[in-house]
């Protein structure tokens, strides 16, 4: 007779229609309150591992601690769009049913304890479940055996009671086979319930290591610049939601057209730099785009304040602020479609300038010309920067932190993603605002060189007067003012920041320290 050792318990969590009893079978462990967790669960045995299946809905609450906070635990989880094709052929569906609220709170307790759950996709069994196992095992860390990919067909003494209900189709199996390489078609009385468990779904589905998709990516998780900025809270259309929530409709004319306007603006001390100048510009391209049921200034200055407040933003922070047409009610170019009123978009992260603001930067120039206002208006902040990112790419190819781009007649307009200006002999140039954006930095800069007492001149200006000048500088709302100290493999002057980029910089700094619209309830520490 086999002697009785302390046994240590596997916990499978899922919903049902999952391939909870495949995994069950893989495992091959045999199976009422208080006396099951004491006496069935954790009782002796004469295997060192007990596999033990639970259904997320039958969680019964005041059963011993134990439960949660003894043995291993994993979560298995499957689309609805998957299960509930399949459940009605038991018993109707319904939100209860499924459990996937019960999965989540399972899988919070469990991250409360200490002891965040593994969680696998049944799709993933379904296409390698070698490798799922084997990376399964080494989260529980227990042994891989092949045995665990294969097992007789027909009724186990481990089914349970509900076996004549939910596992004729799994008594058929010997093992985990593939999926069909097509889905049978979705059932479309159940679209309100797949709306109400398919969110609950895809956030525990961002905790599988491994997700599947149609457009597979080899990249892992990427680092973020400010790692902060992995919680936080965007304003869309008329709600504030988390980071991995924020999303537009498909049917959004973002989506369908870059059909949208945007302003990046900044938060110092509490306050929201050049605001005012900023929904200028932006209600100004909204209407040389003619966009219909915009929102009030009131509502997107609301907004912007709700956003940065949730968030706790009052200094260093950055907004990207967009209003495109809105959703439309079938895809399609035309205007005629966009029958929901425009979709408010405030982004609002931890970013700092994202230039070398100290040493300067090197600039190229790309061979990618500035629109022409006879193809498209630079004045109109829209959304379809093509004509910049093919720039940048260039920039990016040159190991340069942006390229200038030159009108059709060769004369410089701007870098891909900022206004800029020279210094000769004190004297201080910039590009007229033909081809590029008359940015509100820029301007802001203008004002601060006269007051300076300073040489101003705006003109056309050539690529070999930047390569001749003595001092260079860009200016934006996401980098602030910028030197530049080489373009194309050139030194600019003596190839370091020189005194009048220095002295603008310091005004531009005591000018954001001193103005700005205040964000309401922000009270200086």
């Amino acid at each position: 007779m086999a002697k009785e050792v302390e046994v240590e318990v596997i916990h499978s969590w899922s919903t049902p229609r999952s391939l909870s009893t495949s995994l069950m079978y893989s495992f091959a462990q045999d199976p009422d309150g208080n006396k099951v967790v004491k006496e069935v669960i954790f009782g002796r045995g004469t295997k060192k591992y007990r596999f033990c299946k639970h259904i997320a809905k039958q969680w019964v609450s005041g059963l011993p601690r134990d439960l949660m906070t003894k043995g291993k635990h994993f979560i298995l989880i499957r689309s609805p769009l998957d299960i509930l094709p399949s459940f009605n052929k038991v018993v109707p569906p319904s939100f209860e049913e499924l459990g996937l609220g019960y999965l989540i709170s399972i899988y919070n307790e469990l991250c409360e304890l200490g002891n965040p759950p593994p969680i696998i996709d049944a799709a993933e069994l379904h296409e390698d479940p070698e490798a799922t196992l084997r990376c399964l095992c080494e989260d529980l860390d227990i042994p891989f055996q092949s045995s665990m990919l294969k097992w007789e067909a027909g009724p186990k003494p481990i089914d349970g009671i509900w076996a004549p209900w939910w596992y004729k189709s799994v008594h058929k199996s010997t093992c985990f086979e593939p999926a069909k390489k097509y889905p049978v078609p979705f059932t479309f009385a159940y679209y309100d319930l797949l709306e109400q468990c398919l969110p609950l779904y895809n956030s525990l589905r961002r905790h599988v290591k491994k997700s599947l998709c149609l457009l597979k990516s080899p990249l892992p998780r990427p680092d973020l610049p400010v790692p902060a900025n992995e919680k936080l809270l965007a304003w869309v259309g008329d709600e504030l939601l988390p980071r991995e929530s924020a999303k537009v409709s498909v049917f959004d004319s973002v989506v369908q057209g870059g059909d949208s306007v945007w302003e990046g603006l900044r938060v110092y001390s509490g306050k929201v730099f050049k605001l005012e100048e900023h929904l200028d510009r932006m209600f100004d391209s909204a209407k040389a785009l003619a966009f219909k049921n915009v929102p009030t200034r009131e509502e997107v200055k609301e907004a912007i304040f709700k956003t940065l407040i949730r968030n706790g933003m009052f200094d260093n922070a950055h907004i990207r602020l967009s209003l495109t047409r809105g959703k439309k009610v079938t895809s399609g170019m035309s205007p005629e479609f966009n029958l929901y009123g425009c979709t408010l978009i405030v982004l609002a992260e931890w970013k700092p300038p994202v230039y070398d603001n100290s040493s300067g930067i090197t600039l190229v120039t790309a061979t990618t010309r500035r629109n022409s206002p006879n193809n498209l208006d630079s004045k109109i902040h829209h959304n379809n920067l093509l004509n910049n990112i093919l720039a940048k790419i260039e920039g990016n190819n040159a190991n340069a932190a942006d390229a200038i781009m030159l009108d059709k007649d060769g004369y410089v307009s701007e870098t891909n993603a900022t206004n800029i200006f020279l210094v000769k002999r004190g004297q201080v140039l910039t590009p007229h605002a033909d081809y590029c954006l008359p940015g509100i930095t820029r301007a802001t800069i203008m004002e601060l060189v006269v007051k300076e007492n300073l040489v101003l001149e705006e003109r056309r200006i050539s690529l070999s007067e930047f390569h001749t000048a003595d001092e260079v500088w860009t200016t934006g709302t996401m980098g602030e003012l910028t030197p530049v100290v080489k373009i194309d493999g050139r030194d600019i002057g003596d190839g370091k920041v020189g005194p009048v980029t220095r002295r603008l910089q310091n005004a531009y700094k005591n000018l954001t320290e001193e103005s700005g619209v205040p964000i309401p309830t922000y009270h200086k520490s």
